[in-house]
């Protein structure tokens, strides 16, 4: 876990490293001061030499001056370190995340990712700037101050061999019950997270069908049960400053009875003592601030954990790695194709898929919820590999290709599709950033989506996030566009249709007839009508192809497609009527 998120100081590494010096040369200086204070009373004071009074004086204000600027520079390195290393961390998570598939993107909730780019991280970069400045100054004070009392003190040193293991037992009995807890925290920040996430993205069906109170209560159960998991672990961690204290009075009690005795019998100085004294107070702040650093690893380690879990999971397709540049044609082709979403071992939702689609043919797939449409499109633009067999695209296998390139060259058009907010313009410039805007009115009219004109904006009209200033038809309608200016040998459409009418899914594939005519063309429907006219209709059923055939073909012999066209169009006799 350190190694994996060590790789994200980088250009921060300088200000990372200058800061444990500082801190060292401040602790350096604060030690100094109360052994300057010895000097002044048992050697100044007592013999009333007011000359060494002063320049021991001088020398204090000195060591005052430059411990302060040594503090006030650290904490300047230590804050750029922590904000730049937690900057590069978010970096490092968020591109990672771009070169996940989408079976990668399936072993993460989206309300977990988020957590850990925001609070996991923000955890991570206050643990990292105690790492760089307390977890060096606390350690190194108590070595200094335990020096100076051995040498000052003497004896009195032993109190602390004593002291110390029993701080240190206690404090490891605490971690070891707090940090289980603190790992069940932000499992319950990613239950908060998507209990927020579902509210805000489907606020308009929680309002249709007032469900707010539902919702309230499942947001009050995820917050009471982080606050719970939080009290439970404060509980715990408050119980270290009593146990350091305790201790602490404990050793200046022993030090106060046997100093005493020491100056009686003449082997200690009073200024010596009361150094004694000052060190004392370092070495025990100095277990108190380790024992923050303690409990800030505790809540950061399981943070870290969850960051590097990210970090570490390997892409299982490379975006941008080696393969075939080109794809000649829109050949498909399916070899006894298995695929499970779970992998080898798995239930399988696709089981010995053969099929062969020519390049520029339109081809239909009908099927019930659940039969392996979906999924086996998917396929095609390697959204997801192959269980078993191999997928062709232009007559080579799509795992030999360059990702991006095949991507490119096939264009898929979900039910669901995403406008990001800005312009039209900029949206369509997602399947090509190039295009002009002669090329942007031609996808549109193809589109059905000239209704962008309609407006004194046009290109520019506004679209805000999610496309929610547009029907779900316009939304449809304008991811289909900006499919088609990628130019692709291959353009699916999933079910892309179903919030147009019937006369507007027409006018669309005739459209696509007419001016797209090198390209194959998929369409997934539940509608009967919108694949009437496609050169070939596909029967899926339960992860298999039932069967293959024309409209004719299948209406003479396929009982399943006779079902769907009697129900939905009431079997009118004009197989190629829309209405």
């Amino acid at each position: 876990m350190i190694r994996q998120l060590s790789k994200s100081v980088r250009e921060y590494k300088v200000p990372a490293l200058i800061t444990p010096l500082l801190m060292v040369g401040e602790v350096a200086m604060e030690v100094l001061i109360p052994m300057l204070m010895a000097l002044i009373i048992d050697n100044g004071v007592y013999a009333g030499d007011m000359d060494y009074i002063v320049r021991m004086s001088l020398l204090i204000v000195l060591a005052a001056v430059l411990s302060l600027t040594f503090g006030v520079a650290g904490a300047f390195t230590a804050a750029k370190a922590s904000s730049g290393f937690a900057k590069n961390l978010r970096h490092d998570i968020f591109y990672h995340l771009q070169d996940f598939s989408f079976r990668n993107i399936d072993s993460f909730s989206t309300s977990s990712l988020i957590t850990r780019m925001t609070t996991d991280v923000q955890n991570i970069q206050m643990a990292f700037q105690m790492l760089t400045r307390i977890c060096f100054r606390a350690p190194v004070m108590f070595i200094f101050a335990i020096i100076m009392v051995a040498n000052t003190g003497g004896a009195l040193v032993a109190i602390f061999a004593v002291a110390i293991p029993v701080i240190g037992i206690l404090v490891y009995i605490l971690m070891r019950k707090v940090h289980p807890i603190f790992n069940r925290v932000f499992h319950n920040y990613d239950r908060l997270n998507k209990v927020v996430e579902e509210n805000l993205t489907g606020i308009r069906t929680v309002k249709a069908y007032v469900r707010e109170d539902h919702q309230i209560g499942a947001f009050d159960s995820s917050s009471k049960a982080i606050r719970d998991d939080f009290v439970k672990a404060q509980r715990l961690m408050a119980m270290m400053n009593p146990m350091v204290q305790a201790v602490s009075f404990a050793c200046m009690l022993a030090i106060c009875w046997f100093g005493a005795h020491l100056i009686m019998g003449g082997s200690m100085g009073t200024g010596q003592l009361m150094s004694t004294f000052t060190y004392t107070m370092q070495i025990l702040s100095s277990l108190i601030m380790i024992a923050m650093v303690i409990t800030m690893m505790t809540i950061s380690r399981a943070s870290g954990e969850r960051i590097a879990e990210v970090l570490s999971t390997k892409a299982d397709m490379e975006l941008d790695g080696p393969g075939e540049k080109e794809v000649a044609n829109g050949d498909i082709d399916f070899d006894h194709v298995s695929f499970s979403y779970g992998g080898k071992g798995q239930a399988l939702c696709l089981k010995d898929i053969d099929l062969h689609i020519k390049s520029g043919q339109m081809i239909g797939i009908l099927g019930s919820t659940g039969s392996g449409k979906s999924s086996l499109v998917s396929l095609i633009a390697r959204l997801y590999d192959v269980t078993e067999g191999s997928v062709k695209v232009g007559g080579k296998d799509v795992r030999d290709y360059n990702l991006t390139a095949l991507r490119n060259r096939v264009a898929v058009v979900l039910q669901k599709n995403t406008l990001f907010s800005g312009t039209v313009r900029s949206n369509l410039q997602w399947g090509d950033k190039d295009a002009s805007d002669e090329e942007m009115e031609r996808v549109l009219k193809i589109a059905n989506a000239d209704f962008i004109f309609q407006g004194k904006d046009g290109l520019d009209s506004p679209v805000e996030q999610g496309g929610n200033n547009f029907s779900g038809g316009q939304k449809q309608r304008l991811c289909i566009a900006r499919a088609l200016l990628k130019d692709p040998k291959v353009i699916i459409f999933d079910d892309s249709t179903s919030a147009v009418d019937t006369a507007t899914d027409s006018q669309i594939r005739q459209a696509l007839r007419r001016d797209v005519k090198g390209a194959t063309k998929i369409i997934i429907s539940q509608r009967v009508n919108s694949v009437l006219d496609a050169d070939q209709i596909i029967i899926m059923n339960n992860g298999r192809i039932e069967d293959i055939g024309s409209h004719d073909e299948l209406m003479s012999r396929n009982e399943t497609y006779q079902s769907l066209y009697n129900v939905q169009l009431g079997g009118a006799k004009d197989a190629g009527s829309d209405e």
